[in-house]
């Protein structure tokens, strides 16, 4: 499975997500469900899963995409059609507010924001999911969840339990997410003493809570301080999972959020009654939890300790909080870099966020165009969390129109690293530090990393040696004799390395 299926299913999970889960709570499907309401959500659940189906290639990911439209599209009508509760003006006024806001930000939003932007999704996925079950939980009759006597049915509290909880901690755990990846939060672990015991005994309480609902709890049983209760706990616990994570680990962080909002979609779907809920929300959780799966063997954390939040907070992270001892290191130009690559015959290129941060993807494809001119051999390498967001490098790429298979992850081009005469590194400085092999102490020890060193030349471009990138470890690669470190604006060094090539 390609790095660009991952991050496309899981973000293309997120945004259809938030879509359905604010209409969907206008729907109310009881017990004589029409033949064509199933048919319908039927047929949205099935283009969901083509559009997965679609991503797991580059070749088909467009056609994937369309699916996912169309079934939304199929999924949003259904739910208009069959509302009970809103008005069809006041939904009109919600959408037009909503889809306002998402045309203006999507606009303006910048690729060095996605994964901000990202986060900022979840934690509205989540919030939805909340506020849809407060909704519910207050006026049950008019979602056709309570018996005769208006209370509250046994079974739907236990949905409604899981999906306020886990919506809630998808919301606050994106909120911190959010506030690191933007820099309003320091990126490095935040530790708290006794934190597992914490967290752990906080999600019993919740539990606990959620079991004791469903005996007593209802609107008409003087209990509302269980629902609200289990909502504020839930809160404090996406807090308490998040902000001991440091920066190196936050890719995997956005993955399992995604999963997280998915369930809460699911989970409100079961209270609702709405199978398009279910489907899609099962999906999103599903992948986003596959993928999270596959990222933690990546870079060889424990999937267990990525559910409980415990992952990555006994280093650093957070490449302000970092220091680098001033060592010797060699300098080298644009000249010297498009001379030596125009011999070369074999090269490799790493991007990392500084590619991203400096946009500098389509002049990286005009350098490689410019060398295959001269017959050399060009390959991209991406590390399966470069970037600060699963498959970060891969939408950049994709975006320059670098073709499909020249592209190559980890564990697919590693080996040929000491046959390439030239390893040419854009803006990417953990995924290639050689200390996630050698020192037990650092926070990204165990983490499979390119073997850059082993090429005949190592090329580093960045901004300046005072940084030490995002997970505050410094880099051996910089001070090794066959490195020569190119110390600009990645657009510009590049551009300048073009006209040299041309």
């Amino acid at each position: 499975m390609k790095t660009l299926l991952r991050t496309a299913a899981g973000l293309a999970g997120a945004l259809p997500l938030l879509a359905i889960s604010s209409p969907a709570h206008a729907a109310t499907i009881g017990e004589d469900v029409p033949a064509w309401v199933a048919l319908a959500y039927l047929a949205a659940g099935v283009l969901f899963i083509l559009a997965l189906r679609g991503l797991s290639s580059p070749e088909t990911s467009r056609a994937g995409n369309r699916f996912g439209m169309i079934g939304m599209v199929i999924a949003v009508a259904t739910t208009l059609v069959t509302h009970e509760v809103a008005g069809l003006v006041e939904i009109a006024i919600a959408i037009a507010i909503g889809g306002s806001i998402g045309f203006v930000v999507a606009r303006r939003i910048a690729m060095t924001a996605m994964p901000q932007l990202v986060a900022g999704f979840h934690s509205l996925v989540g919030m939805a999911a909340v506020l849809v079950a407060a909704a519910a939980y207050l006026n049950p009759g008019a979602f056709g969840i309570a018996d005769a006597a208006g209370v509250l049915l046994p079974i739907t509290r236990v949905e409604m339990g899981l999906g306020a909880a886990i919506g809630a901690i998808t919301f606050s755990g994106s909120v911190i997410a959010f506030a690191k990846l933007n820099g309003n939060m320091s990126g490095a672990p935040i530790l708290l003493p006794a934190r597992h015991v914490i967290n752990l005994g906080t999600i019993a309480v919740i539990l606990g809570l959620i079991v004791y609902f469903y005996f007593v709890g209802s609107p008409r049983v003087d209990t509302p301080w269980l629902f609200w209760t289990i909502t504020i706990l839930a809160f404090a616990v996406g807090f308490l999972l998040i902000i001991p994570i440091g920066g190196a680990d936050m890719p995997v962080v956005v993955s399992m959020l995604n999963s997280y909002s998915g369930w809460a979609a699911a989970a409100m779907g079961f209270t609702l009654g709405n199978t398009a809920m279910i489907i899609t929300g099962a999906l999103v959780g599903s992948s986003g939890a596959i993928l999270s799966y596959i990222m933690c063997r990546a870079m060889n954390r424990k999937f267990l300790s990525v559910i409980a939040g415990g992952f990555g907070s006994d280093g650093g992270g957070g490449g302000d909080k970092g220091e680098r001892v001033e060592r010797p290191w060699k300098a080298g130009s644009a000249d010297d870099a498009a001379f030596l690559m125009k011999q070369a015959e074999k090269i490799i290129i790493i991007p990392g966020y500084g590619m991203a941060v400096a946009q500098a993807q389509h002049v990286v494809r005009e350098m490689a165009d410019l060398l295959k001119e001269e017959g050399v051999s060009v390959k991209y390498a991406i590390h399966p969390v470069a970037g600060r967001m699963p498959g970060h490098m891969n939408v950049l790429l994709a975006e320059a129109n670098v073709p499909y298979d020249e592209v190559f992850e980890l564990e697919d081009i590693n080996s040929e690293f000491s046959q390439a005469d030239v390893a040419f590194i854009i803006g990417a400085n953990d995924v290639v530090n050689p200390a996630a092999k050698t020192d037990s102490s650092s926070p990204i020890y165990g983490m499979p990393v390119f073997d850059v060193d082993k090429a005949k030349t190592v090329f580093f471009i960045k901004r300046s040696m005072g940084g030490v990138g995002y997970a505050g470890v410094d880099n051996e690669v910089f001070y090794n004799d066959n490195t020569m470190m190119l110390l600009s604006d990645a657009k510009k060094m590049v551009e300048e390395i073009n006209k040299s090539l041309g």
